[in-house]
């Protein structure tokens, strides 16, 4: 049996099979659909607050943002997303006071100016050479090398990548204006009355996603997986289905962070140094049993908080009051 294994695992093949999948359809498509989500996330508070406070309240919420993300940046995860989003909703405050033409004129012209991919010739990434070298000097760090090592060569590693945030910071931007589009039409609001567009949408796209280069079927195939979430949650059946899911969402904050925690661990010479070490098909493995226990330790939180640890910090911080942590039993 463990022969029979290891063959498996240790297939070239397979494992290039399951690296195409991943790339085709879950590759950055998260992210972008995460993207669009926060869009609707600051329509939605930007709805619900007091006139009077929401400039006050979003600006020190995004704040609040962008200071974890520069510590995740710098501390745990030179990947990391949280700092990126910070900035553009920033960008994207002023867009909650303008007239929908404009908000859905400006997504698609963001939306159009990352499809060209005119960025990408406008800030090239470094040399193949001292790509080479640099993947090389990763492997050997990061696997191998002590805490201080680590950060110091993450650190190093911030201005090369920078270029990569900055392709996709028009699709980013674009999609929290798309985000912000969609909360305002309604759909969102009554999705059992819209189940039918929904699923029109998501057709649309899939049928787009066909033919679409990796730019466009980055977005299409996001948009496509949100919408079919939303029409199958607006049914009986699909929140059975689906409703094991809701408490990582609510404490989708925490756990993005505690995945860096968990695999820097896994990863990094600190802990048990498997950086370049796993196969596709094993990491896929470790990330589905991190998962897996993640959606426990939500749902047992949040049987007894209302927040998880960071959302809860997150909110008290853009209040500047501590907020109620535990769940009010009825008495």
């Amino acid at each position: 049996m463990a022969d029979l294994l290891w063959t498996i695992i240790g297939d070239s093949h397979f494992n290039r099979a399951i690296e195409d999948g991943l790339a085709r359809a879950v590759s950055m498509k998260a992210f972008a659909l995460f993207s669009l989500l926060f869009g609707v996330g600051l329509a939605m508070q930007f709805d619900r607050i007091a006139p009077e406070r929401r400039v006050t309240l979003l600006i020190r919420r995004l704040l609040v943002l962008l200071a974890i993300g520069i510590l995740h940046l710098t501390l745990l995860w030179n990947g990391d997303i949280l700092t990126e989003y910070a900035i553009a909703g920033l960008i994207a405050l002023p867009f909650l006071f303008a007239p929908g033409w404009l908000v859905l004129a400006s997504g698609l012209a963001l939306l159009g100016l990352y499809f060209t991919g005119w960025l990408i010739h406008m800030l090239p990434l470094p040399s193949s050479a001292w790509m080479m070298q640099h993947v090389a000097d990763a492997a050997h760090i990061y696997a191998d090398g002590n805490f201080s090592q680590t950060l110091v060569f993450r650190l190093s590693e911030i201005s090369a990548i920078a270029p990569l945030h900055l392709w996709i910071f028009p699709r980013t931007l674009g999609l929290f204006l798309a985000g912000i589009v969609i909360w305002r039409s309604g759909v969102l609001r009554d999705t059992p009355d819209h189940r039918i567009v929904l699923l029109l949408t998501a057709l649309a796209a899939l049928a787009v996603t066909i033919d679409a280069g990796s730019s466009l079927a980055t977005v299409s195939l996001a948009l496509a997986y949100g919408a079919l979430i939303l029409s199958a949650a607006s049914t009986t059946w699909g929140v059975r289905l689906l409703g094991w899911a809701a408490p990582v969402g609510r404490m989708t904050f925490t756990n993005y962070l505690m995945q860096s925690v968990i695999f820097s661990i896994v990863f990094y010479g600190y802990g048990l140094g498997l950086f370049g070490r796993l196969s596709v098909s094993l990491a896929l493995g470790i990330g589905m049993v991190v998962y897996a226990i993640q959606a426990i330790a939500s749902w047992c939180w949040l049987k007894i908080f209302q927040f998880g640890p960071i959302e809860w910090l997150w909110r008290s911080l853009m209040y500047n009051k501590l907020q109620p942590l535990r769940l009010q039993l009825p008495s």
